[in-house]
């Protein structure tokens, strides 16, 4: 779980990366909208950190992350428009569910129905914002 946490923590601090940087005609909205998301996240990060230690674990929240590397592509710092935030974005979203997705069945093979629902709960969240922030790249019908 200290893998994902790491993620967690990445996936946060791009958001804010985003939210810092976009620029362009869809500024304000991808603006808040990265703002949101960077403020979910924490709440993901904090619920699963709280798990590792309810479980007799120790949270590894430290800067230096080894062996933890976030598994995140390095965010990209030379964009500046809101589509290529939100290209950046949606991949980080992605990969950050497919890895949490991987965290329920592990939980699941482990038999840790509780764990498995609060990974599933922080999925569902993911999915959520990844379909958020999708919408701003898709063209009406």
């Amino acid at each position: 779980m200290n893998q994902r946490l790491a993620d967690a923590v990445d996936l946060q601090m791009q958001m804010k990366q985003a939210h810092w940087n976009v620029k362009g005609p869809n500024f304000i909205g991808l603006h808040k909208l990265f703002d949101e998301i960077y403020e979910a996240v924490g709440e993901y990060v904090d619920l699963i950190a709280e798990r590792i230690v309810q479980l007799g674990g120790i949270t590894e929240g430290q800067c230096a992350w080894p062996p933890h590397a976030p598994r995140l592509e390095e965010y990209p710092l030379a964009i500046a428009n809101g589509a290529a935030h939100v290209e950046a974005v949606a991949k980080a979203l992605s990969t950050f569910g497919r890895e949490v997705r991987s965290t329920i069945n592990e939980a699941d093979d482990l038999n840790d129905a509780d764990t498995a629902d609060l990974f599933t709960e922080v999925s569902r969240g993911i999915d959520k914002w990844l379909w958020f922030v999708e919408a701003h790249s898709q063209a009406e019908k």
